[in-house]
């Protein structure tokens, strides 16, 4: 599928993975055909998050095999939002996208959403057509959606789907600074209210085939509530973001 312009400047995809052995071969693999027919500057990253199993081997003998890809580990788990915050940093190219490594979502989608990234857009929003979980996560998830939706004034159908593609100008912007599972929360608020130019489009979600879900137990649960409020402190209410520049999360400086 050919680039319009002013894609031509290269993608780079990345993978946040914890313990995710049994797919992360598969999807490094599927990124990889998937990008190598949208361009031919690009790569592939996967940023191990810690993980216990034998996530880091896998990702070490892909970047063995395949020149486009690398792979950054975390020599402990930094949680979901610190493997992103690597992720975007460790990204080259202009254009990023990221999904998880959890197979859940199929990269073999991603020229879906490089279609719709036309000059006149900054993001690339996927947003799922059905979500292939079991009731009480789909139950969890929608109450989750409308309730974030409401408490941060968000416009996109389906703020919890990482299947995203973006301008890393964006960065230039916007600073990340959660390391919990709210940052994608963090980074859609602080996104729209910057101004930047979202487009949806509809993509699969699939079952898990392995491992399970990081996040949905209560304990879990519980803090992810106590940590949306404090975010929601933070942007809703002292509105801290929209009234002077911070250190900037950026891919050629380390964080502080």
């Amino acid at each position: 599928m050919a680039a319009p312009d002013p894609k031509a400047s290269g993608l780079s995809v990345f993978f946040p993975a914890y313990n995710d052995s049994g797919t992360i071969a598969s999807m490094v693999i599927g990124a990889v055909k998937a990008a190598s027919q949208l361009t031919s500057d690009y790569e592939v990253i996967v940023v191990n998050d810690g993980s216990a199993d034998a996530t880091a081997e896998i990702a070490d003998e892909l970047a063995r095999t395949y020149p486009h890809v690398r792979v950054v580990h975390h020599p402990r788990n930094l949680g979901y939002g610190g493997a992103l915050q690597t992720g975007f940093r460790a990204a080259t190219k202009d254009l990023v996208f990221y999904t998880d490594g959890d197979a859940q979502y199929d990269p073999a989608e991603i020229p879906a959403l490089w279609a719709r990234m036309t000059p006149d857009a900054d993001l690339v929003n996927g947003y799922k057509i059905s979500r292939s979980d079991p009731l009480h996560r789909i139950v969890i998830g929608r109450v989750y959606h409308h309730a974030v939706s409401l408490l941060f004034g968000l416009t996109v159908r389906d703020v919890d789907c990482d299947f995203r593609l973006m301008r890393r100008s964006i960065f230039d912007t916007i600073t990340l600074e959660k390391t919990s599972g709210v940052i994608c929360l963090e980074m859609m608020k602080k996104i729209q209210d910057a101004g930047f130019r979202i487009v949806e489009v509809p993509v699969h979600h699939y079952h898990r085939a392995f491992g399970r879900s990081q996040f949905f137990n209560f304990p879990r649960i519980a803090n992810t509530a106590v940590d949306v409020m404090r975010l929601w402190f933070a942007l809703v209410v002292r509105r801290r973001h929209r009234r002077a520049p911070s250190a900037l999360i950026h891919p050629s400086r380390p964080r502080p």
